[in-house]
């Protein structure tokens, strides 16, 4: 497979990590090395070892993932967007001394991570279809969105920085959104 082919694959599978990493990082007050380097590392991860579990995964296990792949995205999405709106409503009545909740850290890292790699299980899938090796790919996959995942959680501070609440109530729209986009994309087409 030809480089230029992998890194268009490897950027299309990181835009919603890129999405997710943007609306992360504007919910978080003061962003810190320590949050940009688990969500960046966390998120290249899950996306470079999905491709190498949907390789070795065949076409049975693939069939069952890919009839609940949506649901779980949806559903995880959903309710991460839905707390952070939650969280940003309800700032105006905690006290000051409230610590919100990191989502770069514990389950909520977990969850975002899974939701934004499912996809490239299918991605793996092909790649032993086409008897594509997969662990070069599944690197150059994990190290661009690594990177992206970065960059979007940097751009999202630095948005939170001007725009305040109202960027963090977006963020959980978008989560949502990227919820329901995969949702309709899988029940539609």
């Amino acid at each position: 497979m030809h480089l230029s082919v992998l890194v268009l694959i490897a950027v299309g599978l990181a835009m919603d990590a890129f999405a997710v990493a943007l609306a992360v990082g504007a919910s978080l007050r003061n962003v810190s090395f320590r949050q940009f380097f688990r969500l960046g590392f966390h998120f290249g991860l899950f996306q470079a070892v999905m491709p190498v579990l949907g390789w070795f995964a065949g076409r049975g296990a693939l069939g069952y993932i890919a009839a609940w792949d949506h649901w779980i995205v949806f559903g995880l999405l959903s309710l991460i967007g839905l707390k952070a709106i939650i969280e940003a409503m309800k700032k105006d009545h905690e006290a000051p001394s409230t610590t919100p909740t990191d989502p770069t850290r514990g389950l909520s890292l977990v969850a975002l991570s899974t939701a934004t790699s499912i996809d490239a299980l299918a991605v793996g899938f092909s790649f032993s279809m086409l008897e594509v090796q997969v662990w070069y790919p599944s690197v150059v996959i994990g190290v661009i969105t690594a990177a992206l995942t970065t960059l979007g959680t940097w751009l999202g501070s630095r948005t939170r920085a001007r725009y305040g609440r109202a960027v963090e109530i977006a963020g959980g729209v978008i989560l949502i959104g990227i919820g329901v986009k995969v949702l309709a994309d899988h029940l539609l087409f």
